[in-house]
């Protein structure tokens, strides 16, 4: 049997040269690395809380000194967009918002009193880490959405090995020099690279795992964690629809849909990826849409002038031109857009607009992740609904209606955790706040945002003290009935 590579080529999108080898951790580092993890971990949980907040705030300050570091190495990976160039400051904000989240959330967690059953028996909570969470994490936002996981879980008390995708590597390397300059994180936070081979060997070393990233994939993590019963929690992705009502202001719904749908060339899970318009107004929309959408700049000439970037993953393109293809040869027509350009090497696709699209196609119900606007015409309330809901993603959705009263009624009945009203691309405005549920296949698992997701990386104790007599099995009839059950 061939050997696995020692390292493998990653493609530059912006020239589609091969510009970085990435060195492929051997199983045998992978469960080094792991075991150090674990060792040092103890020492981690042990210190509490404010002292892990205290290096991780000595953390943030390196981060600070480093955060424009931190976003060229990024733009590197994705090909340059505007959220790449700031993600050292995400991260800066990520750290921060948990210096202040973490000892509440604690608190939170924490119980003591006598049992309501047994008014003899003081009860009180404990809660204990993760030794070891591995976070898996995928090529678009290949920073924020590592640290997303990571970071919590660090405040949590549990030790983090990551395995960031093989094909945007580079600023893991970036952030890791800011974490070497903290012994006490170092010794807790390490990454593995490689590709699926090198996360089959992180699943088998660790205590919880946490994969964003495809359906398919999260699919083989998730039975990779059942055969070791081992919790994972995975965000895999979406179809995310935004209904437009006759009431809607026409010039808000085409700004925020266009955004929603192209931003950082459409590769973010909740993108609008389904437009249901009612019919008295679609034909206005779609012809706002595409005059707004033919002004969009693709940033080939400059990454920090443009609007939208080329493919950070090249096959990804290849998928959006078989969406594109199968809805026009079913009937769908193509407004603006539609062909994938070779510029300089890279992959770009200039805002795609398509009307006359159906559900028996592809673009509408399998994740196109790409700058995409299918649009759809509508009759009534119910139909939006029932379009919106048809489908096997339940991600976030968007609702942009005559007033947030109207929205909030359409968006109640619509099945996704995230629902953005009067807007698109409003996920990060409940950081902080609570987290909410993915449905179907969008997701598996606890909230990965606020306060309560930091509950996924650790695990709840009960002590119980009994101050009364114990029971004997000779003579415990005097107990009466269990609580709850009648006398017989």
């Amino acid at each position: 049997m061939a050997s696995r590579p020692a390292v493998l080529n990653v493609r530059n999108p912006r020239s589609g040269e091969v510009d970085f080898q990435l060195q492929v951790s051997s199983r045998e580092e992978v469960a080094a690395k792991a075991a150090r993890l674990r060792e040092n971990q103890i020492a981690w949980e042990a210190m509490g809380v404010d002292a892990r907040c205290g290096v991780m705030a000595r953390w943030l300050e390196v981060v600070k000194t480093r955060a424009g570091d931190i976003g060229e190495a990024d733009a590197h990976d994705t090909g340059g967009c505007h959220t790449s160039y700031v993600q050292g400051f995400i991260t800066m904000a990520n750290v921060g918002g948990w210096l202040q989240d973490a000892p509440k959330a604690f608190a939170d967690l924490k119980w003591e009193g006598k049992s309501f059953t047994m008014p003899s028996v003081e009860l009180e909570s404990q809660v204990v880490a993760m030794p070891l969470t591995g976070v898996i994490s995928p090529w678009n936002a290949p920073l924020m959405l590592a640290l997303l996981d990571a970071v919590p879980a660090l405040f949590a008390g549990s030790a983090v090995l990551l395995k960031p995708s093989e094909v945007t590597p580079r600023v893991i390397e970036t952030l890791f020099e800011t974490v070497r300059e903290v012994p006490e994180l170092a010794a807790v936070f390490d990454y593995v690279s490689g590709a699926a081979d090198v996360g089959q060997a992180l699943i088998a070393e660790v205590d919880t795992i946490c994969f964003t990233g495809s359906v398919p994939t999260g699919r083989k993590v998730a039975i990779a964690c059942a055969e070791r019963l081992i919790p994972c929690n995975l965000e895999l992705g979406g179809k995310d629809p935004c209904i437009v009502t006759e009431n809607a202001d026409l010039d808000r719904a085409v700004t925020s849909v266009l955004r929603g749908a192209v931003y950082a060339t459409g590769q973010v899970c909740y993108s609008i990826e389904r437009v249901y318009v009612h019919e008295s107004v679609h034909d206005a929309f779609v012809a706002k849409l595409v005059e707004q959408a033919q002004a969009v700049r693709l940033n080939s000439d400059n990454p920090r002038a443009g609007h939208i970037g080329p493919f950070t993953f090249a096959p990804q393109a290849e998928i959006v031109t078989r969406h594109i293809a199968d809805a026009v040869a079913k009937g769908a027509m193509v407004l603006t857009g539609g062909a994938v350009e070779n510029i300089g090497g890279g992959l770009y696709l200039r805002p795609t607009v398509l009307t006359g699209v159906t559900h028996d196609m592809e673009i509408m119900r399998d994740e196109t992740f790409g700058p995409c606007i299918p649009v759809m015409a509508y009759s009534d309330t119910e139909e939006a609904i029932r379009l919106a809901n048809d489908t096997q993603f339940g991600l976030t959705a968007s609702v942009i209606a005559g007033d947030a009263e109207e929205a909030k009624a359409i968006g109640r009945r619509i099945n996704a955790g995230g629902i953005f009203l009067q807007d698109t691309f409003l996920t990060f405005a409940k950081l902080r706040t609570f987290g909410s549920d993915s449905f179907g296949w969008s997701g598996h698992g606890a909230p990965r945002i606020g306060p309560e997701s930091l509950r996924r990386f650790l695990r709840r104790k009960s002590l119980m003290v009994q101050h009364g007599d114990v029971a004997n099995i000779q003579n415990d009839h005097h107990l009466g009935p269990p609580p709850g059950r009648p006398e017989a």
